[in-house]
């Protein structure tokens, strides 16, 4: 009589194949993949997924910002100014030599007058250092030639004027470096002596 099969195991009904390796492994207490789900769980591993490899774009795309942080850490070098003063502002004149003659002899003969002196010693100053008198004198003014003009187109300016020495408006006339400006230091000079008293004579280094 055959013995009759024992069904109280968790390995019944399986194959005597698979019997024998569950049986040794559940005496182990070390379920397999074949019993991890139970005794009729025969399915296979679970395989992991393999990684799928990294395409073209995507490399170029993680690659991108690199690119571009690596751009702005590079400066680029700044292109120094052109500094050197341009040719108008090298010859730019003093605005006093734009000033007309005829704005300033009214002030010349104010100050005179206003000191007791006449209109005519002012004109008597201005011929000995010009030799604008009379007739030449009248058309510059009538003409409203500038400081620069009337000197330059002075009749004959006198060769004593370097004689004029002392300090007006805060300028010492004889270290004045610019030879216009120091032409218009030399009347403003005579004028200033004429309204402080001074005898014609001396003023006009006689």
């Amino acid at each position: 009589m055959n013995a009759r099969r024992r069904t109280d195991q968790p390995w019944h009904g399986v194959t005597d194949s698979r019997l024998s390796t569950a049986a040794r492994e559940h005496e182990r207490g070390m379920p397999n993949e074949r019993t991890r789900s139970g005794p009729l769980a025969l399915h296979s591993p679970a395989r992991a997924t393999p990684m799928l490899p990294m395409n073209a774009d995507m490399a170029a795309k993680k690659k991108a910002p690199a690119r571009q942080a690596a751009k702005k850490s590079v400066a680029k070098p700044r292109t120094a100014k052109n500094t050197a003063p341009s040719k108008d502002a090298a010859v730019k004149k003093p605005r006093v030599f734009g000033i007309s003659f005829a704005s300033i002899y009214p002030l010349y003969v104010q100050k005179a007058e206003n000191k007791g002196r006449t209109k005519a010693e002012v004109d008597e100053v201005i011929a000995w250092l010009t030799g604008y008198s009379g007739k030449t004198l009248q058309q510059a003014i009538e003409a409203k030639v500038d400081l620069e003009t009337f000197f330059a187109q002075a009749p004959r300016m006198n060769p004593n004027a370097g004689l004029i020495t002392g300090v007006v408006c805060g300028v010492r006339v004889e270290e004045v470096a610019d030879p216009l400006m120091q032409k218009i230091r030399y009347l403003d000079k005579l004028v200033d002596e004429l309204a402080r008293g001074k005898k014609m004579a001396s003023i006009l280094r006689h």
